[in-house]
């Protein structure tokens, strides 16, 4: 790797893009909440304009959601098994030489579709900064949570879970909204959450959570803990039936909490792993295999 260049982590609502020296290191960083859904017109070139006139005119490379349908462009999606080799060799160049966008991943075997895209160089770049084993279960909390199969150092399957998302949805407007507007934290409500979502039966349970509530069985202050605990628990439950050994899980520190006191509480051991020194281990290994 020789040389500076600029490596941009672009989602739908933020964008954090990181001036990267020929040695790897991170030089400068610019975050703003100009995601992909803030782009009006779609000028994502007068974008990028505003990325180099802060970090410098060097060569870029994005991840996230500006390589989806509704960014830049559309960078498709490489098949599992898909290791750093297969993203650098996928690399969309929307600006020949100058600014390319990596792929993301899916898996369509056996009847069921799923797609990441942003996550995989966070995936990938935690196996090549040896913060996770090159065969491991890993999963990434957040909006749509993905808990993901590496195998040999490439991601071998994945599942896509919409946790985020529907506490997100439960808080507005719906039976349950009343309480959610505030934080989930672990506790003992949170872990009466994961226990019973562990049980199954995941819409009762959601309704049981508001019933609860009306008959003062539960504090308004530990509704949000709660139904993030029965959100997580479902979920969780699901994925580590059979599963032997540690848990990685890949996200920042207040959220990854939550969901390694979860597999905890649910008998596995979990490893919270950073994401952020994660992308940018993966980003820069895509960066130096590039074509």
């Amino acid at each position: 790797m020789t040389g500076d260049w600029i490596a941009v982590d672009w989602g739908s609502t933020n964008r954090r893009a990181l001036r990267i020296g020929g040695d790897g290191r991170v030089i400068d960083t610019l975050r703003d909440d100009r995601g992909v859904l803030a782009v009006a017109g779609g000028d994502f070139a007068a974008e990028a304009a505003v990325i180099r006139a802060r970090l410098g005119d060097l060569p870029m490379l994005c991840a996230g959601m500006v390589g989806s349908n509704r960014g830049w462009a559309d960078a498709g999606y490489v098949a599992v098994p898909a290791g750093i080799d297969a993203l650098a060799a996928g690399l969309y160049w929307v600006e020949p030489g100058r600014t390319a966008i990596v792929p993301g991943v899916c898996r369509t075997a056996g009847g069921r579709a799923d797609v990441m895209r942003g996550e995989e160089v966070q995936l990938l770049g935690a196996v090549a900064a040896g913060l996770v084993p090159a065969d491991a279960l890993v999963v990434q909390p957040g909006t749509h949570a993905k808990w993901a199969a590496v195998t040999n150092g490439a991601i071998s399957d994945f599942t896509t879970a919409m946790v985020g998302e529907m506490f997100a949805l439960l808080g507005r407007g719906s039976l349950l909204a009343d309480g959610l507007d505030l934080p989930a934290v672990d506790g003992a409500a949170f872990r009466a959450g994961v226990a019973r979502g562990a049980q199954g039966d995941l819409l009762a349970g959601l309704f049981g959570a508001r019933a609860a509530l009306v008959l003062g069985q539960r504090e308004r202050n530990d509704q949000a803990s709660y139904v993030s605990g029965l959100l997580i628990g479902s979920d969780a439950a699901v994925r580590l039936a059979g599963v032997h050994g540690v848990v990685h899980v890949l996200a920042e520190a207040g959220l990854g909490g939550l969901y390694a006191a979860a597999i905890t509480a649910l008998g596995h051991q979990a490893v919270v792993v950073d994401s952020a020194s994660a992308f940018v281990a993966g980003i820069a290994a895509v960066w130096r295999r590039r074509d």
